[in-house]
């Protein structure tokens, strides 16, 4: 009598061993389970529906297209001026509407703006979320006044210094020092020393005079001068400059361009 094929013996095997786990019905029986050609074809339709209905609401419809446009963070510009200069197509639909590309318009055409953020507010609206550049110098040129920001960029001409931040006087001769670091280095030397100032020290600095990279003077209310030397080591010079006008509240000149020998004199 002739044995069991090998067919016979997969399936025995199939239904019998028991480390491969409950018996698996025949071939024919898996295949039967299959979703037949016409249901997959449904699925396949209706995925597609969906697929050209979502792009219908976002590319097609009246329901998401760009109806108002609106501007936050403003502090000098208005949000007018800001929404006028982003030029954002209204009408358009909201997905289609490239932000990289309306920020840098901003940032080209409103140099007092820092950053700017542009969001899709859904369903009709795009946000602007403004910040704009701060002063810490202002520069006198023809009677009017240049802004000098944090980064020492000079980013506005207004008529009215704005108050409380120092005028910056640069006093640099043509020299080889000069041909080394540049105007814009030596800007950005003094703002450097601008935002190292205490608070107190801040509000009572009028001028910033620089005269090289390491000569950097401020003038005080109070006909008060501090020599500050280069930008660097701004924290300590702060602390010993703190530390100084305690020490000697009458004195009219304080050196703290080596803070670890200050020096104070005048009355």
């Amino acid at each position: 009598m002739a044995g069991p094929t090998t067919a016979e013996r997969g399936a025995r095997q199939d239904r019998q061993d028991p480390a491969s786990g409950p018996p698996r019905p025949p071939l024919l029986e898996r295949l039967k389970r299959l979703p037949k050609p016409r249901t997959l074809i449904v699925v396949m339709v209706c995925l597609a529906l969906l697929a050209a209905s979502g792009a219908w609401i976002l590319y097609g419809s009246q329901w998401t297209r760009v109806e108002r446009v609106s501007a936050t963070g403003t502090r000098v510009l208005t949000a007018a001026q800001v929404v006028e200069a982003a030029d954002v197509p209204v009408g358009s639909p909201l997905i289609s509407v490239d932000t990289a590309v309306i920020e840098a318009r901003l940032l080209r055409k409103l140099p007092r703006i820092d950053s700017v953020d542009v969001v899709r507010s859904w369903p009709h609206g795009i946000g602007l979320k403004v910040t704009e550049r701060r002063p810490v110098l202002i520069v006198e040129k023809g009677g009017k006044f240049v802004e000098v920001d944090a980064k020492g960029v000079r980013y506005a001409t207004v008529s009215r210094a704005p108050q409380g931040v120092p005028v910056l006087e640069l006093t640099v001769s043509h020299t080889a020092g000069l041909r080394r670091f540049g105007t814009d280095r030596l800007v950005r030397e003094a703002v450097l020393v601008a935002r190292s100032l205490p608070a107190a020290v801040a509000r009572a600095t009028q001028v910033v005079k620089v005269r090289s990279y390491d000569s950097v003077t401020l003038e005080l209310s109070g006909d008060r001068t501090v020599d500050w030397g280069s930008g660097e080591k701004g924290r300590a010079k702060a602390h010993t400059l703190i530390a100084l006008m305690k020490a000697a509240p009458g004195a009219g000149h304080f050196d703290v361009s080596v803070p670890t020998a200050p020096a104070s004199s005048g009355s």
